[in-house]
């Protein structure tokens, strides 16, 4: 019994074939980080932005998805692709830059869609038009970054934004042909279960088409690391973070598709949890958890 809708399932469901995301590094910012916001990002964020540094090294969009496609095809036999634009906020630049990264991300054989990560105070109208402009030809989905509904959490992160910004962005959003996935973080500072179960409710009833899950864990140059090392912060247990992921997905309507149940750390940046460094050892217990307590995607929704 599948107990989640996994994007595997889902890409399958609507490609007929194996389809894999490739992460690209287009040398986005962040108002959170030039100085717009802040200076100082989010406390879990640290200057690299989730990046893999490929846009400093001179790579190119298209020189990118080709390596990468490389590796998937003969890894994973997958035969079309996403290019997953992943570092800082990649909507945060005029709308001609966004244009012309992403039709090179278009143009590479191969590759049926984008999948644009990017803030909720972010998303302009222009911006959805041209994203929706791809939607006839190609998947395209927008990744917000919610974290949490809690604004008093969003303000503790120094998020910058509040949750009724995420509500508006997924307002504008909607009925363009455009999907979006939900970020949220289980294990933020200062929150319990019944605020993370909060947020993925409000998560579902927003109508999101899919969600990523992450663990909180501790990057090295962050404030979240300078708080941890005070003890001011105490990062979820294995089987804690399991049994907080079989909460969440209970809430979850079938239909949404669970892009990522954890995160994967930089070895060489990931200070605390250990644990989070052996991902299968987590998916493993994980889907035990699910079994011995016979939960289900969307069990507490009626679906």
């Amino acid at each position: 019994m599948n107990r989640y809708y996994d994007l595997n399932t889902y890409f399958q469901s609507v490609f007929g074939c194996r389809v894999h995301k490739i992460t690209v590094d287009a040398g986005f910012t962040c108002p959170n980080r030039d100085g717009t916001i802040s200076r100082n990002g989010c406390i879990f964020c640290n200057s690299r932005g989730s990046g893999t540094g490929a846009y400093a090294r001179g790579e190119s969009i298209a020189r990118q998805l080709e390596a990468g496609k490389q590796t998937l095809a003969r890894r994973f036999k997958a035969k079309k692709f996403i290019a997953y634009f992943q570092a800082h906020t990649n909507t945060y630049a005029p709308v001609d830059r966004l244009k012309g990264l992403y039709d090179e991300a278009l143009a590479v054989a191969d590759v049926a869609g984008i999948s644009v990560g990017t803030r909720p105070d972010c998303v302009n109208d222009d911006v959805l038009d041209l994203l929706q402009s791809y939607t006839n030809d190609h998947m395209v989905w927008v990744e917000y970054g919610v974290q949490s509904a809690r604004d008093e959490t969003l303000a503790l992160i120094n998020r910058g934004h509040d949750f009724a910004c995420v509500r508006d962005a997924v307002k504008r959003t909607r009925n363009r042909g455009i999907l979006t996935c939900a970020h949220m973080i289980l294990g933020l500072p200062g929150e319990e279960r019944a605020d993370m179960v909060n947020t993925a409710r409000q998560i579902a009833d927003l109508g999101f088409d899919g969600i990523k899950l992450h663990l909180q864990y501790v990057v090295a140059g962050t404030a979240l690391a300078r708080m941890y090392h005070r003890g001011g912060y105490q990062c979820l247990a294995r089987d804690e973070y399991a049994d907080l992921v079989c909460d969440v997905l209970a809430q979850l309507p079938p239909h949404m598709v669970v892009q990522r149940l954890t995160g994967d750390p930089h070895p060489d940046e990931l200070v605390a949890p250990m644990w989070a460094l052996y991902k299968q050892k987590a998916l493993a217990a994980i889907k035990a958890r699910l079994e011995e307590r016979d939960i289900r995607q969307g069990q507490y929704t009626g679906g």
